[in-house]
């Protein structure tokens, strides 16, 4: 019977790790790992994200990615990300707001999640306050 239950949202808790992978003039990229947690009685598994992230309310960039990640049963798991920034966008609006206290994030798309590999795509629309420190 719990099997056929629509899995409830996954609850965003942190970011680490922020670093950067390729800087460019034009675009440059950049890593973090998100943390989230799963609040369902059943692990599931990622099959793919494709997610815009805005600082903001300011475009900061967008990630596609392939996964096969396994989310364990009521427990956190960490979402490596690979964020591909348009950086004339950046510096013109995002990046001036990572120096302040506090920027609203906000982060829009797919995500691909199943079990015993039957997947759906799944809605994301989060959006919170969060501190960067550099």
């Amino acid at each position: 019977m719990t099997s056929c239950r629509e899995p409830k949202e996954l609850e965003y808790r942190d970011f680490k790790n922020l670093s950067s992978e390729k800087l460019g003039f034009s675009s440059s990229t950049f890593k973090i790992d998100l943390v989230y947690y799963n609040p369902n009685n059943f692990g599931l598994q990622l099959k793919r994200t494709d997610l815009d992230i805005f600082i903001d309310s300011n475009y900061l960039g967008h990630t596609a990615q392939d996964y096969q990640i396994n989310i364990p049963k009521r427990g956190e798991f960490t979402l490596p990300l690979s964020i591909e920034v348009d950086m004339k966008n950046a510096y013109k609006n995002a990046i001036p707001a990572l120096f302040g206290k506090e920027v609203l994030v906000r982060v829009v798309g797919k995500v691909k999640l199943g079990k015993a590999n039957v997947y759906k795509n799944f809605n994301v629309n989060y959006e919170g306050k969060q501190k960067f420190s550099f």
